[in-house]
């Protein structure tokens, strides 16, 4: 049963990474809990519900239905299961479980911190995007028609319970999504997980168990590491944003209609790829090869048709933005990255130019 903790000025608390662990969840709540406020997705409750409600007695845990999808990431989501919760007889001894994909736990964990000024939070990610990344580190977020995530608090888990086995379950598009997220990791901080995409990329896409497990626990150590070090995104936690100011980008000029994130982060790692190479930061070689293995793992909804120009109007309204001032993460080698800042204009244009057709 691999554990990773994170510590923070919060608390210090463990992701677990264990098959079945979805049946033992109340072992992690804490003695003095009060009402159970469960937020999910119909199709989640529909496959998994069944091993959480058998753990609670009739009445214990109230399931409260999130619509899903980016579109539906708004306040006034919030607010409606707000209202639910109030409705419920929620309280300050209250605890709100995240029980689902990467959306359900930004939803869930921002409801957690601004529901009577935060009550703790569970998480339960069923998505491998979630298990690696959204449901670590506390960001949690709403979206605004002008951008992603661009309300939010950070407000730590009481611990994050990933279980392998739901990923049985995940159609196979979002499984793909969700492995660009553990590239990233590769990328930004260990050249041997980076590896293992080149070099077992069809295991890796027939779910084979030991794989996946590696996968998921190489990711969540990285992440785990990067958070204890910079909980609130000062410094080092920046370079998790890697991909993710062009994905971003793309995500919010399509409506959230074309892309899952993780494929949005791909096209945006691809680009920031292209980009560091551009700048003479990174080997044209090591470019080609970062390029091949994000590849490798689509197919990517097209990016074509898009217009450049506007694609980097929308860099300006990033939350990633200081000052008017657009940071990238950018490879220097598979394994370390730079945050750079003031990139000239053309190079960035040109990089979106070469990449996304």
């Amino acid at each position: 049963m691999p554990a990773f903790e994170v510590q923070t000025s919060q608390r210090v608390y463990s992701n677990v990474v264990e098959r079945g662990i979805i049946g033992s969840i109340r072992d992690f709540l804490p003695a003095t809990t009060g009402k159970l406020f469960l937020v999910t997705t119909e199709d989640v409750w529909q496959l998994h519900g069944s091993k959480v409600q058998a753990q609670f007695e009739e009445g214990e845990l109230t399931v409260l239905f999130f619509p899903g999808g980016e579109p539906n990431k708004r306040l006034a989501a919030l607010e409606w299961l707000a209202e639910g919760m109030s409705e419920g007889g929620a309280d300050r001894k209250s605890l709100v479980i995240g029980f689902g994909g990467g959306i359900v736990t930004d939803v869930s964990g921002f409801l957690a911190a601004v529901f009577m000024r935060g009550v703790p939070v569970l998480q339960i990610p069923t998505t491998l995007l979630a298990q690696v990344d959204a449901a670590t580190g506390g960001k949690t977020g709403v979206n605004l028609r002008s951008g992603k995530n661009l309300l939010g608090s950070f407000h730590q888990p009481i611990a994050v319970l990933i279980d392998p086995d739901v990923l049985c379950t995940l159609p196979e598009r979002e499984y793909r999504a969700g492995l660009f997220e553990v590239i990233k990791c590769g990328i930004i901080r260990d050249r041997a997980l980076f590896d293992l995409f080149s070099q077992r990329a069809d295991e890796i896409l027939s779910l084979q168990p030991e794989l996946v497990e590696q996968l998921i626990s190489g990711a969540v150590r990285i992440k785990a590491e990067v958070v204890s070090a910079d909980e609130t995104e000062g410094d080092l936690r920046r370079i998790l944003n890697f991909g993710h100011t062009i994905g971003h980008a793309l995500e919010a000029e399509t409506a959230y209609a074309r892309f899952l994130h993780g494929e949005a982060v791909a096209w945006g790692m691809a680009v920031a790829t292209e980009l560091a190479a551009i700048l003479g930061m990174l080997p044209r070689g090591e470019a080609k090869r970062i390029q091949e293995v994000i590849f490798r793992f689509g197919p990517l909804p097209s990016a074509g048709g898009l217009d450049a120009d506007r694609l980097l109007m929308r860099l300006g309204k990033d939350k990633k933005t200081l000052g008017g001032r657009v940071h990238f993460v950018l490879p220097t080698a598979i394994g370390e990255v730079k945050i750079v800042s003031d990139v000239e204009t053309s190079a960035v244009r040109k990089a979106v130019g070469e990449t996304l057709r």
